[in-house]
């Protein structure tokens, strides 16, 4: 394997090990509030929000990351990163109360919040294919949402709660050492940047509204995506009897969702490669309050089929964004930028889980709320309609094939 392939690698996996720790405590919380003595039927909902600052430090920390990693290296908060939020891990295991599980819970968020500002800020480094190597990246961070309540549940099958933060924090730790390793080795340096990425020492003509399209696209798309994540679980439990009332099959059923609608980013990553950007967000933003229309009005397998395509549409968004993004600002703004938008990103999808609840304890009903969805992604057309027909500088002679990494 080449040493850019392993830095990728390294990087992808990078993103994996962000989404599935911060989502242990999520499965994990019922087990470690029997061993604490909670009741069964109230362990959860106490114990969750312990996991409450995790998620703060999550997205509040991501500028200081981008700061630090442009004062330091890149390379060196990779390695932090990885090593950190294992050993934090590590560290939750010992509490012996809520009130220590939380500041382990803390830890690994501060830790979680390197990766999203200094990773992807590195995948996009040298230019070339940026939306294929983005697409290749979003997967791996999906895969492990997906994986984490699988990877948890079978440890808590075996073992206790603890287990289910040592295990995965000693790999996490194992693969920061490995890291630390290749960067001291030499080998771990940026690709050579094209002769068009070079070019693009300043904020491209046209940043201003690019930026403010990726603005709106990061907003109406956390709003989309964290309403979608909260609601497909539920609507399968109630709308889906024909197929199975079953709730861990249900949960089994919503996950394939996720994973198998997570790879449309690999086609819209060699899409944004070749073809100008801007019809391709038009035609992503049209189809998501389309499908997700469609959702509210169906049942069964036929709900499953609108959810499948709705949620494929909803990730195709995702490379499109950083792709722009990179585009327009130069490597030395990029993680700062990019840590703006994941703490927006965040901050809204926060908010669109408070709105998914209030509706449905108002009694608006699953229709209401895929309304509501369906109207916050009408302001990723806007954003569509806003964004340059020029995409900034091209990174890459659309004429090239792509690399297969």
């Amino acid at each position: 394997m080449s040493a850019q392939s392993l830095r990728l690698l390294y990087l992808n996996a990078g993103h994996f090990v962000d989404h599935l720790f911060m989502l242990i405590f999520a499965k994990a919380a019922v087990s470690a509030g029997l061993a604490f003595g909670l009741a069964a039927d109230g362990a959860y909902a106490e114990m969750i929000p312990y996991g409450i600052p995790s998620l703060m430090l999550f997205g509040a920390c991501a500028p200081l990351a981008a700061h630090l990693a442009d004062k330091w290296t890149r390379n060196a908060m990779i390695a932090v990163f990885f090593t950190g939020i294992g050993a934090a891990a590590i560290a939750t295991s010992f509490a012996t109360t809520p009130l220590q599980i939380a500041v382990g819970l803390a830890g690994i968020g501060i830790f979680a919040a390197i990766y999203h500002p200094v990773g992807i800020a590195m995948v996009v480094e040298g230019g070339g294919r940026v939306g294929w190597r983005l697409g290749i990246n979003g997967v791996w961070g999906n895969m492990g949402v997906a994986a984490a309540p699988l990877i948890t549940g079978l440890i808590l099958s075996s073992y206790d709660w603890r287990m289910a933060f040592i295990v995965p924090g000693v790999m996490s730790v194992a693969i920061g050492i490995g890291f630390a390793m290749f960067v001291r080795s030499g080998r771990a340096v940026a690709p050579e940047a094209t002769k068009r990425e070079k070019a693009l020492v300043g904020f491209a003509p046209g940043w201003k509204r690019a930026l403010l399209a990726i603005a709106l696209v990061t907003s109406a798309g956390g709003f989309v995506f964290g309403s979608m994540t909260f609601i497909i679980p539920r609507m399968f439990e109630v709308r889906m009897p024909d197929v199975t009332t079953d709730i861990a099959l249900t949960g089994m059923l919503a996950a394939s969702i996720y994973a198998v609608a997570a790879f449309a980013q690999l086609g819209i990553g060699r899409m944004i490669d070749t073809r100008p950007i801007k019809p391709i967000l038009l035609c992503v933003a049209l189809g998501q309050p389309v499908l997700i229309g469609l959702m509210a009005m169906q049942t069964d397998y036929a709900l499953y089929a609108a959810a499948l395509l709705a949620m494929a549409f909803v990730f195709s968004q995702i490379p499109i964004a950083d792709t722009v993004l990179a585009r327009y600002v130069p490597d030395e703004w990029r993680a700062k930028v990019l840590s703006i938008k994941f703490l927006l990103n965040l901050g809204v999808g926060a908010l669109s889980l408070l709105a998914a609840r209030a509706i449905l304890s108002a009694g608006g009903g699953f229709q209401m709320v895929m309304v509501v969805i369906a109207i916050a992604g009408c302001f990723i057309l806007l954003a569509a309609l806003i964004l340059p027909s020029k995409s900034g500088v091209e990174l890459e002679p659309k004429s090239e094939a792509a690399p297969a990494e």
